[in-house]
């Protein structure tokens, strides 16, 4: 069979294409955003002097680095709405629940390791810096805001980004609870067409071109950092 690649990039297939591409970037996005700001509360609260809740954090760290993501999208899926009142039940599903609990999933899942990436990077911090912080009396929140935090993620950009193409290719899981991102129209597509050549060509191109995008936007970010803090 002669390849043909038109078939699977136009008319309601390419249409497919987009909209399943659509959906892969905001998820990606909504779950990295979920996971950034968890992942600073955790750095935050792992920081602090209070004991019982750096063991939370470490607790939180291990379970989410240590259970495959594909088990905890499924647990969020099927098990933990069994939990919830039936109201809320059919609440949620009418707002997209296979996106909305792949969000969740996801976001709370990289946020353990967006987190060790921070607290990495927050060891190669001077001890004078947190010091020089205090003397201008600025409190533990504040200090971490404005003097710790920002070198942190300066020195911990490399692996951020690094988790960051690993988030965006781990939305191809939740194909497997319904979402219809790229990998899960991809498949379609190859269904009804019996194009499975071509219509998986079409998906990795679209990973790597974004994967590899995103590696290239860390890079400028590094350069340019580099040269801000260089003067």
């Amino acid at each position: 069979m002669a390849l043909d690649f038109s078939t699977v990039m136009t008319g309601q297939f390419g249409q497919l294409i987009v909209d399943g591409t659509v959906t892969t970037l905001e998820l990606a996005l909504g779950a990295w955003l979920l996971a950034m700001f968890i992942a600073m509360l955790l750095v935050v609260i792992r920081l602090s002097h209070y004991r019982a809740a750096q063991w939370f954090v470490a607790a939180y760290v291990s379970y989410h680095r240590n259970v495959p993501t594909l088990i905890q999208l499924m647990m969020w899926y099927f098990a933990i709405p069994t939990l919830l009142p039936e109201d809320l039940q059919m609440w949620i599903n009418e707002f997209n629940a296979e996106f909305l609990f792949s969000l969740f999933a996801l976001g709370l899942c990289q946020a353990a390791y967006f987190s060790e990436d921070i607290r990495s990077g927050l060891r190669a911090i001077p001890d004078g810096q947190n010091e020089a912080a205090r003397a201008l009396g600025m409190g533990y929140i504040r200090a971490m805001r404005m003097v710790i935090l920002p070198q942190g993620l300066r020195n911990a950009l490399p692996s951020v980004i690094n988790h960051s193409v690993l988030l965006f290719k781990n939305t191809s899981l939740a194909m497997v609870i319904g979402v219809t991102e790229l990998t899960y129209v991809t498949r379609d597509i190859e269904n009804q067409t019996f194009r499975t050549f071509e219509a998986y060509v079409v998906a990795t191109l679209g990973y790597l071109a974004f994967s590899l995008l995103l590696m290239g936007m860390g890079a400028l970010l590094s350069r340019r950092f580099q040269r801000v803090y260089a003067r």
